[in-house]
C-alpha cells in the first residue's frame, strides 16, 4: 500500500509541476508510472480499458484520463470498471471520461453497435430511425453523434430540430415507418446524468432478445470501427409542425367534451422542472379545452442545470415547491409537473380542508383506470376483450378496479417496455385500453408505446372535471374509490448505493433476502415469497412450490402477508439505489388521518424488520 501511495504521489507531482524536460520526456515518465499503477491497483479487465481509451480516442479525452489517473485513481476505476448496459431505461450514467459514465465515445459505441444490429435483423432493404433529444447538458450533442453514426452507416434518420418529450420519439418511430430508435435523456435523474433510450420499430424499449443482443454488438465493436463521419443526406429534420399529427391523436383520446365546456375554467398550474414538456403541454391542455393554464415560470425555460429543484422528479415534493406556490396563490384546482423528457407527470389537488395534497403514482393511477374503466363503460360500453396493464409493484387496487368492471389486469415487470410488450403481443387479439406504473408513468391509447406525460396530463385534467362533476373534487373522488375497494398506503423506500461497493451491498442485501427471508413483518406473518428471478413461489403455509408465469427472469423479490400486505425489493435498473415498494391494506375509516398515520407507524416497523 506504500509503494501504491508513493507511485501516487510521484505521479501526481509530476502531472501538475513545471519540470526542465521536454514536453514528450514528461508525459514518457507519466505513462511509465500509470502503467505500473494500473499494474498494482487495477482489476486487468478495468486497465484494458483504459489502455484502449489512451490508444484510440482524440487527444483531449486522453489527456482527461491521464489526470484522472494522476489525480484520482479510485475516480479512474469507478470511470472504466464496466461498461454501461441497457436497464429497465436503456443506458443511462452519470457524464464524464470511461466506459462507465455516458460520452461521445459510449454513445458512440452503443450506436454503431445498434445500427449493426440493424444490419443483420433487416437485411436488404433500407433502415431508417428516429432520433431525439431532452434539455440535459450534453442531449443536443449526443443526439448529433447518434445520427451522424447512423447516417454514416446510410440509415436514414429523422432528427428532431429542437428538443421534444420522449413520448413523441416513441410515436415518430410508429409514424414514420422506423425500424429503431434513440432518445438523449435521463429522466428524472440528477443533473449529472445522461441516458441513452434505444427503441424497437414498435415504439417501445429494446426488450428481450433485441437488448442483449444489441450489447452483444456493441461488445463486438472496436473504437476504430465507429464511422463518426456523417453522411448529410441521410439525416432528415423533423420541424415543429410534426407536433400537430401527435396531438391531433391525444386529442382523440378525450371522452368528456362535454364537460370539459362546462368546466373549461379549470384552475390548472403547469410545470415543466425546466424540461421539454413545455413545447407540447400546454398546447394538448388548449386544444382539450382549458382556459385557465398557469405556467410556473421560474421553471418554463429548457435547462439542464435544473436550477430551481434538487431533482427534476415529480416524485418529490421539493420538485414542486414552486408550482405549489403558484396554485395557493391562485387557488388553483389541480398542478401538473412532468419530468424533463416529459413522460411522467406528477400531480396535487386539494383535501377536504382546502390544503394541497401530492398523489402518489399509485393514487393517481388508481384514479384514472377508474374513470376510464367507468366512462368507457358507460358511453362506449366494454365488450369483453379489453385489458389493462400495470407493474407487479405497482398497486392492487388497480387489479381490484379492473375486476369490478370486468376487465383483465396484466402484470408485468417494471419498465414500460414490458407494458409495451403486452401491447404488441395482444394487438390483433385483445383490446388495449391504458396502463401504468407507480413510477408516476401512465399510457392511454397505443399510438405511443412508451408512457406519455404529454397526453396523461391532458386526460387527468379531464379527470378532474369529472371527479368535480360526480364527486365534487379529485380528492373525494380518491376517497369513493377508497370507500368501495378498501384504503391502500403504499410507500417506496429508496436506498442509494454508489460505485462498485455500493453495488456489491445490493447484491448482498438481496442475497440475504433470498437465504434468510422475513417470518413476519410488522407483526404479520409472511405466507408467499415470490422470487422473480428462480422464477418460483413458495407458499409458506403449506410448504408447496409453483412457478411464476414470466417469460424471463428480474432480481424481484416480493413478500405477502396474510394481512394482504405487498412488500416488494428490487434493485434499480437506471440508478445506483435498491427500492422496497410497501403496500399495505386496510378497510376505508372516515378518520382517514389516523388510518393513514397507523399504516405509516406499520410501514416504520416494517423497514425495521427489514434492517433498513
Amino acid at each position: 500500500m506504500a509503494r501504491i501511495a508513493y507511485l501516487q504521489f510521484s505521479l501526481k507531482n509530476l502531472y501538475t509541476c513545471s519540470l526542465p524536460v521536454l514536453n514528450f520526456q514528461k508525459y514518457q515518465l507519466i505513462s511509465r508510472l500509470q502503467y505500473r499503477l494500473l499494474e498494482k491497483n487495477m482489476q486487468p479487465n478495468t486497465q484494458e480499458r483504459i489502455n484502449l481509451w489512451l490508444t484510440h480516442t482524440d487527444q483531449a479525452t486522453q489527456a482527461a484520463i491521464r489526470e484522472m489517473l494522476a489525480t484520482n485513481l479510485q475516480e479512474a476505476q469507478e470511470a472504466f470498471f464496466q461498461d454501461l448496459e441497457f436497464g429497465t431505461g436503456g443506458l443511462r450514467g452519470i457524464m464524464g471520461i470511461g466506459t462507465n459514465r455516458m460520452n461521445k465515445y459510449t454513445v458512440a459505441l452503443a450506436t454503431q453497435g445498434l445500427a449493426n444490429y440493424l444490419r443483420k435483423t433487416f437485411p436488404n432493404q433500407p433502415l431508417s430511425v428516429a432520433v431525439a433529444y431532452d434539455s440535459r447538458h450534453n442531449s443536443r450533442q449526443f443526439a448529433q453523434i447518434v445520427a451522424d453514426v447512423f447516417s454514416a452507416n446510410d440509415i436514414d434518420v429523422y432528427f428532431f430540430a429542437n428538443l421534444r418529450p420522449t413520448p413523441l420519439l416513441s410515436f415518430a418511430i410508429r409514424h414514420f415507418g422506423c425500424q429503431s430508435g434513440v432518445m438523449l435523456t435521463a429522466s428524472h435523474n440528477p443533473k449529472e446524468y445522461n441516458g441513452y433510450k434505444a427503441y424497437w420499430n414498435d415504439g417501445g424499449q429494446l426488450v428481450k432478445p433485441h437488448d442483449q443482443n444489441v450489447i452483444a454488438e456493441v461488445k463486438q465493436v472496436s473504437l476504430p470501427e465507429i464511422r463518426f463521419e456523417a453522411k448529410p443526406e441521410h439525416i432528415k429534420l423533423v420541424e415543429e409542425d410534426f407536433d400537430e399529427i401527435y396531438l391531433q391523436k391525444v386529442q382523440s383520446l378525450s371522452l368528456n367534451h362535454e364537460l370539459i365546456a362546462k368546466h373549461r375554467h379549470l384552475k390548472i398550474v403547469f410545470t415543466p422542472l425546466h424540461g421539454t414538456g413545455i413545447t407540447l403541454v400546454p398546447k394538448v391542455l388548449a386544444k382539450f379545452g382549458f382556459e385557465n393554464i398557469y405556467i410556473v415560470t421560474e421553471q418554463a425555460t429548457p435547462d439542464g442545470n435544473f436550477p430551481t429543484v434538487v431533482y427534476p422528479n415529480p416524485e418529490e415534493a421539493e420538485a414542486l415547491r414552486l408550482a405549489l406556490q403558484k396554485a395557493q396563490e391562485i387557488d388553483a384546482d389541480l398542478v401538473l409537473a412532468n419530468d424533463p423528457d416529459a413522460d411522467r407527470v406528477g400531480i396535487a389537488t386539494k383535501d377536504l380542508q382546502g390544503n394541497f395534497v401530492l398523489l402518489n403514482g399509485n393514487q393517481t393511477g388508481s384514479l384514472l383506470m377508474y374513470y376510464l374503466l367507468k366512462t368507457w363503460k358507460n358511453t362506449k360500453g366494454l365488450q369483453g376483450n379489453e385489458y389493462i396493464v400495470k407493474t407487479i409493484v405497482t398497486s392492487n387496487l388497480i387489479d381490484e378496479i379492473a375486476a369490478k368492471f370486468g376487465v383483465k389486469c396484466y402484470n408485468t415487470y417494471t419498465g414500460f417496455k414490458y407494458i409495451a410488450t403486452v401491447i404488441r403481443e395482444k394487438e390483433s387479439s385483445e383490446r388495449y385500453l391504458a396502463g401504468c406504473e407507480e413510477s408516476y408513468g401512465y399510457l392511454v391509447g397505443d399510438f405511443v408505446r412508451d408512457k406519455d406525460g404529454v397526453s396523461a396530463c391532458a386526460l387527468i385534467a379531464e379527470m378532474t372535471t369529472y371527479a368535480q362533476e360526480h364527486y365534487g373534487s379529485l380528492y373525494q373522488m380518491l376517497l369513493a374509490i377508497y370507500q368501495e375497494f378498501g384504503y391502500y398506503e403504499d410507500t417506496l423506500i429508496s436506498i442509494t448505493k454508489k460505485g462498485i461497493a455500493g453495488m456489491e451491498e445490493i447484491r448482498s442485501i438481496m442475497q440475504n433476502l433470498r437465504n434468510n427471508p422475513p417470518q413476519t413483518l410488522a407483526g404479520e406473518k409472511v405466507v408467499v415469497i415470490k422470487d422473480y428471478e428462480s422464477l418460483k413461489e413458495t407458499n409458506l403455509l403449506t410448504g408447496s412450490i409453483s412457478d411464476l408465469t414470466f417469460d424471463e427472469s428480474s432480481n424481484v423479490l416480493q413478500f405477502l402477508t396474510e394481512a394482504g400486505s405487498k412488500i416488494s425489493a428490487r434493485p434499480s435498473g437506471t440508478e445506483p439505489k435498491i427500492k422496497f415498494y410497501v403496500s399495505l391494506k386496510a378497510a376505508f375509516q372516515a378518520d382517514l388521518q389516523t388510518l393513514s398515520a397507523s399504516l405509516k407507524a406499520k410501514t416504520e416497523q416494517i423497514k425495521k424488520d427489514l434492517g433498513l
